[in-house]
């Protein structure tokens, strides 16, 4: 397989795709089809993106709106809602978040980045945009608190010091806390930064400050001074209050948790240590203890729930969360680090029982919520597709207008691998809607897993050292996924994988146990003979073997992939499980084929993959040359080098070299064996991921089916299966004469079809068209057995047919129209149960008929058109007189990665996507531009290899080890993006803040207001230096600040606010003028009976 030159990639990074894109017409006139397609329909713009984030750094929760943020260290923002309410934005400078505070039930949100500065988000519209910036230049930000219902932002700075910003205008206010005066003379020394602010919660005028030495001050803000200060000998990670504000608790560096009276004497009343071992008198140290969370319940004991503080003694053991309830202790053991956790409660209010019922844990790889309401602390079942990065991904295909009854089948046979003991309780996760019901254009972009298949189970894995040793062909994992064709239809299933492998799967709804019952090998001589440029040679079958059945044996006593054979060097990468074996409904394996070694040698890697359903044929191919199979009667039908291809006719000087020199595999000798795969499971195998995305279009229904293959474990040797050499296994050559010296001559494209085999042919035949990485399309001629039962017992036999034409680089994709110049797919076998029903009675194949334009006259009216894509230019070759009729240069400076022929709502088009970032469309059949964007400024290795095209403008790649960016091309959709996008920020009622009680009011008890306004205010507490930070508006611009302030739900929430403080503070005035007219009564009694006291007496007895 030929190394990707990094160089020529970079070469056209800086340049034009095409600087005067050239269309050349054909010598006939009659091909003037009218193209419906213009450039007013294209549009290019992102939609939404999937999957886990990548490298999650920060978390928070809106516990009003149900809605999840999630910070990423990239500077991304996920925020997550019901299932199918996804957005995703990005900070411009891509700095590192480190907090998100929600602006609870506000549809705001504040983030705090690495590079120090902190933004205002607005969320009341489809894709939230940023307010306001504010820019720190004198000191770094490491904590922030946002009280609920205020306006006023707590920023803690690694000096020490504590900074107030306004939310709504995101100015610094003038008042400072200075680290000096908040320890004095508690320490002699600078107290670190800043670790956590929070206000005490029922007394909103103090404020705790924990300093990362291991001080504690607690702050009177309206006095300006520190009411107490507790100090610790250890550093202090964490601080969380209990609801009462009596106490708080503190978690340290030693794995220790510490419990404080807040008039408390300097020491802690109880000290505690998880997870430590006593060693006499005190407990061994442990590790840090990175959060704590001291939650209170109304009927039952507090939560105390903590991540880390595990003792030293627990090498290998897994990172976990600990939950402390009473006197019970559950530790739960996590798959990855824990980077935050957060505790779901009832209420939004820290002055009440928090009433906890859920735990979402943040991992580096995962998503993970906890119920608390349950025994034994179950988990919820994750309705996010955050798991596609389960092992690393390969490679990506699109197919959308699949069968209606596909998705229900592939839902019904992955239900049965879903893991029980889920959390009977709903998602806690559920804020945000769909859009409107009443929407023209609507849409939604939700994407959820279907089914796994695991294809390593089909090989044993249980091998010698010797094997081991000589089965290494790759430096990545041997079970690894390279290539894979689908066809929905029928369900047929094709995998490659890296070891020179091929799976072929069948889908079925019974559950079957099979055996290894048939062997199918192939054996031929070698020759060799060189490339073109003598670079190293294909080797070939001295004795073709398009006519020639292979032998066939009965059941094998041993593997057909052991080296028991005539040649002991001519054996398989892998060894395929020959014990009967027993397979669950869905994808069952019903063949493996396997390239051999030759000679010592490994056989080259698979470079393409097509299969048809209607021929029930496989075809793969490789630096060597190419091989048939009929997985239906499970033999090999061709196995043609590439010089074969040619014939008589091969347009390149080959020259016969020593077979001493690099010998080559021939990429014709293989074994076929009938495998199973087993019941058994491995965490993290080789798995072929099926998703599904529903798109409703302007009253369509589509149904868009995302298959994404997925490899492995990591390879070994610290090999990254992301960012290997041999990623484009194509030529670089700017023309056909001009070969690269290092390249053989591959296969690298197949279509299947229905058409003119040669020129002048006046009937259709099933054709296989070839090509090369040359730029050479060959045609070979399939003849089929008639149906039914005859199609098990004759051969299938392929012969070449001919050269159709030659392009500049490697061919990437053919594709068929008709005379009216509409595409067309290839001819597909609909599914049929292939095991046998309940009934005993077997279904019957029905083969479905091509709808194609024939030609009935006897002139030279054409009845076809083949499209042909290379990595340089495209072509449209009229048949059957196969006349090239449109030529288009698409590229000079750079080279195609990847083209499709898809369909849009006017008409069929090819996309391509260029190493240089450019995105581009050309019409059909004229190959007129249409589109021409530079969407990527730099060629990402993971998107090359994972970007593809489907219908009605729709694409999508791999943007990261962990997620899918979808993308559309469409200018319909584009226009309508908002209406199809899911609300972030829906209405609802803040809930009631907690009945304070008739004493509390009367005695001015319970929770203490504060009048933040007059005490940050600039009247009393002046401007704020104007060097320390520096205010940005945002990108979001002065409507989106107007829409979030004077909108209609804006306004309604404000005044909502607005009716609860009065309603409080009439409830207030009513209680105490209550207690006044009880005084008053009390007063006029006792002045009554002074009255009938003294009503008799004169002025001289008194």
């Amino acid at each position: 397989m030929k190394k990707f030159n990094i160089r020529k990639v970079l070469d056209g990074l800086k340049e034009a795709s095409s600087s005067t894109p050239t269309v050349q017409v054909g010598p006939q006139e009659n091909h003037l089809i009218p193209e419906s397609l213009q450039s007013e329909h294209f549009q290019l713009c992102k939609t939404v993106r999937h999957g886990f984030p990548y490298q999650p750094s920060a978390m928070a929760f809106d516990p009003v709106q149900k809605i999840l943020a999630i910070g990423t260290q990239r500077g991304a923002l996920r925020i997550f809602g019901c299932p199918g309410v996804e957005c995703y934005c990005q900070h411009e400078s891509g700095a590192a978040v480190i907090q998100l505070q929600f602006l609870i039930n506000e549809g705001a949100l504040v983030s705090a980045l690495a590079d120090d500065s902190v933004h205002l988000w607005n969320l009341r519209q489809k894709r939230p945009a940023v307010l306001h910036s504010l820019k720190f230049n004198r000191e770094r930000i490491t904590f922030c608190h946002l009280p609920f219902q205020s306006k006023w932002l707590y920023i803690g700075t690694e000096r020490g010091n504590v900074h107030i910003v306004n939310v709504e205008s995101f100015m610094l206010s003038g008042y400072v806390i200075m680290w000096n005066k908040a320890i004095e003379l508690s320490s002699k020394a600078h107290p670190g930064p800043v670790v956590h602010i929070s206000d005490n919660p029922m007394d909103e005028g103090k404020l705790i400050i924990g300093f990362e030495s291991g001080i504690v001050v607690l702050w009177d803000l309206k006095s300006k001074k520190a009411d107490y200060r507790y100090t610790y000998d250890e550093a202090i990670h964490s601080v969380a209050w209990h609801h009462e504000g009596k106490q708080f608790i503190c978690s340290h560096s030693d794995g220790t948790l510490t419990i404080w009276n807040v008039r408390g004497q300097g020491k802690p009343i109880q000290t505690i240590t998880p997870h430590g071992k006593r060693d006499g008198k005190k407990p061994e140290p442990c590790k840090p203890i990175l959060k704590v969370e001291y939650k209170t319940t109304r009927n039952g004991e507090p939560f105390i729930i903590l991540s880390g503080g595990l003792s030293f003694d627990t090498v290998g053991r897994l990172p976990c969360l600990t939950v402390m309830h009473g006197k019970s202790t559950a530790v739960l053991e996590m798959d990855y680090p824990i980077v935050d956790f957060l505790t779901l409660c009832e209420t939004p209010y820290p002055n009440d029982f928090q009433e906890p019922y859920a735990v979402v844990v943040l991992l580096e790889k995962d998503l993970v919520v906890i119920d608390l309401a349950q025994n034994g602390y179950p988990i919820f079942e994750n309705p996010y597709p955050l798991t596609i990065h389960e092992s690393p991904v390969t490679c990506c295909e699109y197919f959308a207008d699949c069968p209606v009854d596909l998705i229900p089948a592939l839902y019904s046979a992955g239900s049965r691998q879903k893991r029980q003991g889920y959390s009977k309780r709903e998602w806690p996760i559920s804020g945000g809607n769909w859009g409107q019901e009443d929407s023209t254009h609507f849409i939604i972009f939700i994407i959820t897993v279907l089914y796994k298949l695991k294809t390593a189970k089909v090989f044993d894995r249980s091998r010698s050292k010797e094997e081991k040793g000589s089965a290494e062909v790759s430096d990545e994992d041997p079970f690894a996924i390279q290539i894979l064709a689908w066809c929905p239809e029928s369900r047929m299933l094709c995998v490659a994988g890296v070891s020179a492998n091929l799976l072929i799967y069948r889908f079925s709804k019974l559950e079957v146990t099979t055996e290894v019952l048939l062997e199918v090998r192939l054996q031929c001589e070698l020759n060799d003979s060189d490339s073109p440029d003598g670079g190293g040679g294909e080797q070939t079958s001295g004795h073709p073997t398009p006519r020639a059945s292979p032998q066939t044996s009965g059941p094998p006593s041993h593997p057909s992939t052991s080296s028991n054979n005539s040649d002991s060097g001519n054996i398989p990468c892998l060894k395929v499980r020959n014990a009967p074996l027993k397979q669950s409904p869905g994808y069952q394996v019903d063949l493996v084929v396997q390239l051999v070694w030759v000679s010592g040698e490994p056989s080259q890697q698979i470079t393409s993959l097509a299969l048809n359903s209607s021929y029930g044929l496989v075809v793969f191919g490789n630096s060597n040359g190419l091989a048939v199979v009929d997985y239906m009667q499970k033999t090999v039908v061709l196995n043609l080098g590439t010089v074969e291809l040619y014939g008589c006719n091969d347009p390149y000087q080959r020259q016969p070299r020593s077979p001493r020199k690099t010998r080559q595999p021939s990429g014709g000798l293989c074994d076929i064996n009938e495998g199973s795969a087993t019941s058994e499971d491995r965490c993290k195998s080789p798995t072929v991921c099926v998703c599904v995305c529903i798109c409703c279009i302007a009253g369509a229904l589509p149904l868009c089916l995302v298959s994404t293959v997925l490899l492995s474990v990591c390879p070994p040797r610290g090999a990254n299966p992301l960012d290997r050499d041999n990623s484009f296994s194509r030529s670089r050559s700017s023309s056909v004469t001009s070969i690269d010296k290092d390249s053989k001559e591959a296969i690298s494209s197949f279509h299947f079809c229905e058409t003119y085999a040669r020129k002048g042919d006046s009937i259709l035949t099933p054709c296989l068209f070839v090509g090369t990485s040359l730029g050479t399309v060959l045609c070979l001629a399939v003849t089929m057995p008639p149906a039914g039962e005859q199609r098990q017992l004759q051969p299938v036999i392929i012969a070449p047919a001919g050269m159709l034409v030659r392009l500049k680089g490697s061919v990437l994709r053919m594709s068929f129209l008709d005379s009216s110049g509409s595409h067309f797919p290839p001819a597909y076998e609909p599914w049929f149960e292939p095991n046998i029903t309940t009934d005993g009675e077997e279904r019957v194949r029905k083969r479905r008929p091509v709808s194609v334009s024939p030609s009935t006259s006897q002139d030279l009216s054409e009845s076809q058109y083949v499209v042909v894509c290379s990595e340089k230019q495209a072509k449209v070759m009229s048949l059957p007189s196969q006349t090239c009729i449109y030529k288009h240069s698409i590229t000079e400076t750079s080279f195609i990665l990847r083209a499709d022929v898809v369909h849009m709502s006017q008409g069929p088009c090819v996309a391509c996507f260029c190493a240089n970032g450019h995105i581009m469309t050309l019409s059909l059949p004229g190959l007129r531009p249409l589109m021409d964007v530079n969407y990527l400024p730099l060629t990402d290795m993971r998107i090359a290899r994972t970007f593809c095209f489907s219908n009605l403008g729709q694409a999508m790649y791999m943007c990261s080890p962990t997620e899918i960016q979808r993308i559309t091309y469409s200018q319909e959709v584009c226009e309508n993006l908002q209406e199809m996008l899911g609300e972030l920020f829906t209405p609802v009622e803040t809930p009631e803040a907690p009945n304070r009680g008739f004493f509390k009011g009367l005695f001015g008890g319970g929770a203490q207001s504060l009048d933040r306004e007059e005490l940050f205010g600039e009247v009393s507490a002046g401007k704020a230096s104007r060097t320390l930070a520096q205010h940005i508006p945002g990108p979001g611009g002065i409507e989106g600040m107007k829409g979030a302030a004077s909108g209609v739900v804006g306004e309604l929430a404000r005044a909502r606010i607005a009716l609860d403080e009065r309603g409080q503070k009439l409830g207030e005035l009513e209680d105490r003028t209550a207690a006044m007219m009880g005084s008053a009564d009390s007063f006029s009694k006792h002045a009554h009976e002074m009255m009938l006291k003294c009503k008799d007496k004169k002025w001289y007895q008194f």
